[in-house]
């Protein structure tokens, strides 16, 4: 049975979860929301991604499915406007998008991603 790794683990919970070749990170929020644009948040949390990706030994090439909250499903354009410059040409993940209550006021983006291990 192979272990449980968990990368920066904090009284709530770990910004990833890796377990048979599978990573599962915390939902990605802007750290950087002072009057931030859906474009500018969405980058944001898309570098964010990668990093924790790079740490899992993983890349948005693996990138199995994101889960992506939007505050106002009226950023959808411009969210994905950078999201198409971003993710893996011909890589895609299975996505679903819907609009939500986020924790925070500022933020206007979540992403929860699940890859496989490189």
């Amino acid at each position: 049975m192979s272990n449980i790794q968990r990368l920066n683990t904090g009284v709530r919970l770990s910004d990833a979860s890796i377990y048979n070749g599978t990573v599962y990170l915390a939902g990605q929020v802007p750290r950087q929301t002072t009057e931030q644009g859906i474009e500018a948040q969405t980058a944001e949390v898309l570098a964010s991604i990668d990093k924790l990706l790079a740490e899992s030994g993983s890349s948005k090439e693996r990138i199995l499915s994101c889960q992506i909250f939007l505050k106002d499903i009226s950023d959808l354009a411009g969210m994905n406007s950078v999201w198409d410059e971003w993710v893996a040409k011909g890589q895609c993940p299975s996505r679903a998008t819907v609009q939500a209550t986020l924790n925070n006021p500022a933020w206007r983006i979540e992403i929860v991603t699940v890859a496989a291990q490189n």
